[in-house]
């Protein structure tokens, strides 16, 4: 038989589908830290085979959300200083380069959407709707990842951004919006003349500031 030249609209992978749910559940709070993640009851509780709920726990490993102890089943990583450090200084990095590359191509309406994610994490914020908070924060930061279109950066954001959005989750409230809300504001503002360097040390700064102490202080 031969190939139909129509091609059918592209499907996700169950093994994809399964791991975001996974991921989406540990970053919440939904699967706790230390928690024991045993492949049968993550099948039935996802409506899947065990095979899909394996393999995407082995990539959730990859980024530090999970743990395969010896003689144990799969547990929930703890938030642990150093993994949150470790992932703060990659994803510092690549928020560098996203914005070096973005700069020079984003248009008005990425700088009015990065304008209007601002204004939703403040009030998220001052709210204290932490999911909103954090989508609006995700999305403020997505606009210049988006436009530079840099598939690398996509990657690696994709696979340490979790790990540090479960720690600001956990850690929410405890400090004053107003000061992340500025720094974004300066990134606006560089954004807007096109001043790539100068933009691109804000973003990273906001993420490398992570670093400074093992509960972070700032959400970026």
């Amino acid at each position: 038989m031969p190939v139909p030249a129509t091609a059918s609209p592209p499907r996700p992978l169950l093994r994809d589908e399964v791991r975001t749910r996974l991921r989406e559940a540990i970053v919440d709070g939904t699967l706790a830290p230390g928690e024991q993640l045993r492949d049968a009851e993550l099948a039935v509780w996802l409506g899947v085979s065990r095979t899909p709920v394996r393999e995407a726990l082995l990539d959730l490993a990859r980024s530090g959300l999970v743990q395969a102890l010896p003689g144990r089943s799969t547990v929930v990583s703890p938030v642990e200083g150093r993994d949150v450090q470790d992932a703060a200084a990659v994803v510092a990095a690549m928020h560098r380069v996203a914005v070096v590359e973005a700069t020079p191509l984003l248009t008005d309406g990425d700088i009015q959407r990065m304008q209007e994610a601002n204004d939703a994490f403040v009030a998220a914020h001052a709210a204290g709707d932490t999911d909103a908070a954090l989508a609006a924060d995700r999305a403020f930061h997505a606009v210049a990842v988006e436009r530079a279109s840099n598939a690398a950066v996509r990657t690696v954001l994709a696979l340490y951004g979790p790990v540090l959005e479960r720690a600001e989750r956990l850690r929410f409230g405890s400090h004053d919006a107003s000061a992340s809300a500025s720094r974004h504001a300066d990134l606006i503002r560089h954004c807007t003349a096109r001043d790539a360097h100068a933009a691109a040390s804000v973003a990273e700064g906001l993420w490398l500031d992570l670093l400074t102490d093992t509960t972070p202080q700032e959400t970026p």
